[in-house]
């Protein structure tokens, strides 16, 4: 029997007991920190090699264990900008607002992101909030290959940009039924600008009530300039005697926004037919009004006389950029009930400040504006690794890669095994205090069990020193 082993067993239980103290004291520390995750030591003995007759104490070891993967219980949070992963998966973070390609890049399940003076995402270790950017359109295309694609979540970033409009889509019926105007046989006089007649267009109606024609049904778009600044344009409707046909003209509310050809109605943009089918749907073969309008830059030179509705630019006073408009009519329909707008979408952002922000399950950050628009700035990009118990703790309550844990895979969330994504709610630490403070009066107890091995051992030490005296 060798005392000597008998003490170094002693010591390998105070320095394992200590490691488990550490771990605990942590978890403790911890119990109420966003999206921590429980570590704990495990014991393993150690066994020296020797024969039965002589047994030499080999003693223990302890191995830390991380539950990366456990899942915390969600919690509801009063920020929009709080996230939750329920399921696999990590927020990417940086600890810097610029980062470069060499920068370490932090995997976190801790969500308590909120806006910074800057207006970048940031989590209550400062980490940065990474995702894939949103373009000039609002539309995200992410490239789950490259890390180096992602970029910190800014929500200022667009408030004061604006975009001008490009499409508006119209969801509407014209009432079947509509009585035909006792006006229309002499409509379109005033829209031929090489033989200009009566006013009896709707754009007339709209400057002289007297002399135009009032239309049957009129569908308001708002779009926004290069300035952002909010114009409306209009849609006049007008029932023809041909059945299953109206007469169309786009216009501008007020009329000044815009100059025209001087030998059209002022406020005139586009016109033409909208055809339908028997069964209610539009017709898109016989159908004249044009898919797309286009609306000249401000210029102190007016447009030509002949030039007709292609000679429409924005009012020299606007001072801003022309472009061009894509209509969608495809779901307007012709059916015997009242005429009515469902819905009218325009893209486009005007000017305006950020009173809000959504985040959707499928990681879209969208501003919310005080003019009542909306724009998506990025999406939320969620990692996931193949062993991610194997990943490597960092401080600030995140981790970073491993050779245990495998390479990272980008995916937005709720695809591809990725987790869902919850705004207004927090993943909970999963330390159980109950469990801790149980491991923590067994770990004393074990701690002062080696302590006593080695006293013992020194005694029988003592006793043999003695013998020689």
């Amino acid at each position: 029997m060798s005392i000597s082993s008998d003490m170094l067993a002693g010591v390998t239980g105070l320095t394992t007991n200590s490691s488990a103290l550490a771990a605990i004291s942590d978890n403790i520390a911890n119990a109420n920190t966003v999206g921590y995750k429980q570590v704990q030591v495990d014991f393993a003995s150690m066994v020296n090699s020797g024969s039965t007759a002589d047994y030499a104490a080999g003693g223990v070891s302890g191995t830390t264990q991380q539950f990366v993967t456990q899942q915390g219980t969600l919690t509801a949070a009063s920020s929009p900008t709080d996230l939750a992963i329920s399921g696999n998966g990590f927020f990417v973070t940086t600890s810097d607002a610029a980062p470069t390609t060499s920068d370490t890049r932090y995997f976190t399940r801790a969500g308590d992101f909120t806006e910074n003076q800057q207006g970048f995402l940031q989590n209550s270790a400062g980490l940065y909030l990474q995702g894939w950017p949103a373009d000039a359109t609002g539309a995200v295309t992410p490239n789950t290959a490259n890390l180096n694609d992602l970029t910190p979540i800014n929500i200022l970033q667009v408030a004061n940009s604006a975009t001008p409009t490009t499409t508006g889509s119209v969801q509407a019926n014209l009432n079947a039924d509509q009585t035909v105007n006792a006006n229309v046989a002499n409509y379109l006089a005033d829209l031929n600008p090489a033989a200009p007649g009566t006013s009896v267009s709707m754009a007339e109606y709209a400057n002289s009530p007297a002399t135009g024609v009032q239309p049957d049904f009129s569908i308001t778009l708002p779009v926004s300039d290069s300035k952002g600044g909010q114009r409306n344009l209009v849609v006049d409707l007008l029932k023809s005697s041909t059945p299953n046909q109206w007469y169309a003209e786009v216009v501008a509310d007020p009329p000044s926004d815009v100059q025209t050809d001087p030998n059209l109605t002022p406020g005139l943009i586009a016109s033409g037919i909208l055809a339908f089918n028997p069964d209610g749907s539009i017709d898109p073969a016989n159908t004249t009004l044009p898919s797309s309008i286009t609306i000249g830059a401000s210029s102190v030179t007016p447009p030509a006389a002949g030039s007709g509705e292609a000679g429409v630019q924005w009012a020299n006073s606007l001072g801003v950029n022309g472009q061009s408009i894509a209509l969608n009519l495809s779901q307007v329909s012709q059916l015997s009930a009242v005429s009515a707008v469902s819905n009218v979408s325009t893209n486009g952002t005007a000017f305006g400040s950020i009173s809000g922000v959504s985040i959707s399950q499928a990681g879209l950050v969208t501003a919310v504006y005080n003019n009542g628009t909306t724009r998506t700035i990025a999406q939320v990009a969620i990692a996931t690794f193949p062993d991610a118990n194997g990943l490597t703790a960092a401080s600030g309550n995140a981790y970073t890669a491993s050779v245990n844990s495998g390479a990272f895979t980008l995916k937005p969330p709720g695809t591809a095994g990725a987790g869902s994504l919850s705004s207004s709610s927090l993943e909970a630490s999963t330390v159980d205090l109950s469990s801790e403070f149980t491991d923590l009066i067994t770990t004393q107890q074990a701690y002062s069990a080696s302590s006593k091995i080695i006293t013992t051992a020194d005694a029988m030490m003592q006793t043999l020193l003695g013998i020689v005296q």
